[in-house]
């Protein structure tokens, strides 16, 4: 059971550092992100809502939430209250941004049929 809690804080510690880095543009990580991937075309699909700054900006908390919530899975083996407590609050955040990303990405797509 201990190599399964220390893979999922590990997991959630990999997730936190790389949004963390994205969120916070480390040594241009977000710039150079969005220029390989965010802005190039996925065969007959434009780039969307990510390829801006703002919704870039929704992707990189995305992860980071995503690497909370697993922290908070590891954490909650010790003190389930605290562990379940910050599964729920990053559950909660990862819903809220995933409504604010398929908006733009509907507002988006709107945009380039015009």
């Amino acid at each position: 059971m201990l190599g399964i809690v220390v893979a999922l804080l590990v997991i959630g510690g990999v997730f936190v550092v790389v949004g963390a880095a994205l969120i916070s543009n480390v040594a241009g990580a977000a710039d150079f992100a969005m220029k390989h991937v965010t802005r190039r075309n996925l065969g007959s699909l434009a780039p969307g809502f990510a390829a801006s700054n703002a919704g870039f900006r929704v992707y990189a908390r995305l992860v980071w939430f995503i690497g909370v919530f697993f922290l908070g899975a590891g954490v909650a083996v010790k003190s389930a209250l605290l562990g379940l407590g910050v599964m729920g609050a990053a559950f909660v955040a990862f819903v809220f941004l995933s409504v604010i990303a398929i908006r733009g990405e509907v507002a988006s797509y709107r945009a380039l049929k015009r």
